[in-house]
């Protein structure tokens, strides 16, 4: 009872504390349940300890992969004595970076409403699906595609360096000159011709419209590979795509602003018309295409096939984004920016895009893949100049965005001593007009294929370059190296193991070519090499990295 009474004191049990007592016989007792009372305390304080200390160093990961680390006066001036004397080359000093969150957010939400994007659906829908897999798929893409661009542009605005530098950062110097000519001169530069042309298309039904003489002049006289109709529709958008791309980001800028609000209203009545006309919105959503393309693809891979459509529209963009994230504000205006501008103009096209062409197709009782084919047979002249003018705009930013600012700044690159931005724009401008476009048209499914593979595996390797091996710190100091001393610098070189990476991801990509049994690889080759790039940059760190820097020492 007396042992009893000792443990019952609510004194001391509220006190948490073993009970203090006077009696001999049960004293061995209370100093057993004291030593396990205190040496529980004791474990716990220090998990506790632990605990604490493994959140502040999350919360110090995530503040310090979101904190900005712009460079100094000096340290500019510092980098130009060493040899970089191109502007266009050096970090963006802060005073210089002037796009908010809402200019990220309008810069992509133009370029979604593209022609080419209209006729991927256009396909989709023709393999029979219901329209509302479709509308998954996309908004599926979109949200990858989001996150993709934004963790990649940390990069630029963290540090302000542009595309470029970001390929030093992983590939080293002489690494960099591949995948940056991959990047800004064949997926750019031929993408920068292959958008010139389809405006131009667009600009030739225009015209045709207002002037139909236009589309009878020279008879259709065949003029290198094409007619003239179409060549005098190519110089004109040729030159106003020119004209932006030597405006650079002030003028994109200023355009976007403007075109965005135009685009939900010019694309939301063309919607209200396709919904009206189909009978309503349950007739569309329950449309299947009457001629469908011959497949074999389960709904699992069609909807993979989907995403990575959208992923490889922006294969060429996600890879280069530091052009433009070198320019924000903060890392926060970019992340806030760009996930909304995705997430809205995505969710946007994915319904004006299917009502559209669906509801276009109930009411001219045919199958119809193309939006310009739909605008074309209206009857209403001020509809047409608005819908096909805005398609215009669109095509016009998303050129300039995705090809023209990419090219020019990688031909600097290259060239450092000879190119700034205009003068690669100008010679960019030039090499798509050469190339002759309307040539790639032809297996255009092709050419889109191959840019995905190229540029996937890159883009995996980036990613995980920065964020697994580096752990999102970059030197920049070694990165701008002394070009003038004579000693090697880690960047100097080239990194093999980037290298290796991204071409065993190209391998993975083009198996499905290769062999018949991996043929469904090819059909999301963007994702199978970004995603062989990322896992190979990890484990081939790992392993040869230590030995690396051993040698370098």
């Amino acid at each position: 009872m007396r042992v009893q009474r000792l443990f019952t004191n609510k004194r001391l049990i509220r006190r948490g504390a073993p009970p203090r007592v006077r009696n001999p016989f049960v004293s061995f007792f209370i100093f057993e349940q004291s030593c396990d009372y205190y040496f529980q305390k004791t474990q716990n304080t220090k998990k506790n300890q632990i605990t604490n200390k493994k959140s502040k160093e999350e919360r110090m990961q995530i503040s310090k992969l979101l904190q900005d680390e712009p460079v100094a006066s000096k340290n500019l001036e510092c980098y130009r004595e060493r040899g970089y004397t191109n502007e266009d080359l050096l970090p963006k000093p802060q005073e210089k970076r002037t796009m908010s969150a809402l200019n990220f957010c309008t810069l992509w939400m133009q370029s979604v409403h593209n022609i080419p994007n209209y006729a991927a659906v256009g396909a989709f829908l023709l393999m029979g699906y219901s329209p509302i897999y479709v509308m998954i798929g996309i908004m599926l893409g979109a949200i990858l595609t989001a996150i993709v661009m934004v963790a990649n542009g940390v990069v630029g605005s963290k540090y302000g360096i542009p595309f470029s530098m970001h390929l030093r950062a992983t590939y080293g110097k002489a690494g960099a000159q591949l995948p940056g000519f991959l990047r800004g001169v064949v997926a750019a530069i031929c993408w920068y011709g292959i958008q010139t042309y389809i405006g131009a298309k667009a600009l030739e039904i225009l015209v045709g419209k207002i002037c139909p003489e236009f589309l009878t002049f020279g008879n259709k006289i065949p003029f290198v590979g094409s007619h003239i109709p179409i060549i005098i529709s190519f110089a004109i958008f040729w030159l106003l795509n020119l004209a932006i791309g030597l405006g650079g980001g002030k003028t994109l800028n200023k355009l976007t602003v403007v075109l965005s609000p135009l685009i939900y209203v010019v694309f939301g009545c063309m919607s209200v018309w396709a919904i009206s006309c189909a009978g309503g919105l349950s007739a569309i959503m329950q449309y299947h295409a009457t001629v469908q393309a011959p497949t074999n693809y389960g709904l699992g891979l069609f909807m993979m096939m989907v995403v990575n459509s959208v992923l490889g529209v922006w294969a060429a963009p996600a890879v280069s984004i530091a052009d433009f994230t070198q320019n924000a504000k903060s890392t926060m205006a970019q992340l806030k920016g760009q996930i909304a501008s995705f997430l809205l103009s995505y969710a946007l096209f994915a319904f004006t895009s299917v009502v559209i062409l669906v509801g276009g197709s109930l009411f001219y009782h045919e199958t119809i893949t193309d939006v310009l084919v739909i605008i074309n047979k209206w009857d209403n002249l001020p509809a047409i100049a608005i819908a096909t003018g805005l398609l215009l705009l669109t095509t016009v930013c998303t050129n300039a965005t995705g090809n023209i600012v990419p090219a020019a700044y990688q031909l600097t690159a290259l060239a450092p001593r000879f190119v700034n931005y205009k003068r690669g724009v100008v010679i960019a401008a030039l090499v798509s007009t050469v190339l002759m476009p309307w040539k790639f048209m032809a297996n255009i499914t092709g050419f889109l294929n191959l840019i995905g593979m190229l540029l996937g595996p890159i883009a995996g390797v980036l990613l995980a370059d920065y964020y697994v091996v580096k752990r999102t710190h970059i030197d920049l100091d070694q990165i701008y190296y002394d070009t003038n001393s004579s000693s090697k610098s880690a960047y100097s070189g080239t990194n093999w193991i980037s290298y290796t990476s991204t071409i065993l991801g190209l391998l993975f990509a083009l198996s499905g070519q290769i062999i018949p049994l991996l043929s469904p690889l090819t059909q999301i080759s963007w994702i199978v090499g970004c995603a062989v790039g990322f896992v190979c940059q990890i484990l081939l760190s790992k392993v040869f990295q230590p030995t690396m820097a051993k040698e370098r020492k």
